[in-house]
């Protein structure tokens, strides 16, 4: 169930505009401290993995990884989608509540 809110949450940032995806535009949102939450998608590439943890860790923004790239860009009406950032620090929040409800 968790999972689900998780994804209802994302998919509610992506309308509200409060979410950016894709490798250039999350990395552009990390680094102008725009963005309040990474989510790598579990079966992103180990290059995109690590690329994104150091990134997250030097900028001190939460990531998780989360979902498959699948069901990340369903979420938000995309294809495929391996990273997303949530620009909205209330919705990163609730976000991030329900990804470490879901790790337990």
């Amino acid at each position: 169930m968790t999972q689900n809110k998780a994804l209802s949450l994302l998919s509610l940032a992506a309308r509200g505009r409060n979410l950016v995806s894709g490798e250039y535009s999350v990395e552009n949102a990390v680094k102008a401290g725009k963005a309040f939450l990474v989510v790598v998608g579990t079966d992103a590439s180990n290059n995109t993995k690590k690329m994104f943890t150091n990134m997250c860790d030097f900028y001190e923004v939460p990531l998780f990884q989360f979902g498959t790239r699948e069901t990340l860009g369903h979420a938000i009406g995309k294809e495929f989608r391996a990273s997303l950032a949530v620009t909205d620090e209330g919705l990163a929040k609730a976000i991030i509540k329900q990804l470490e409800t879901h790790e337990e």
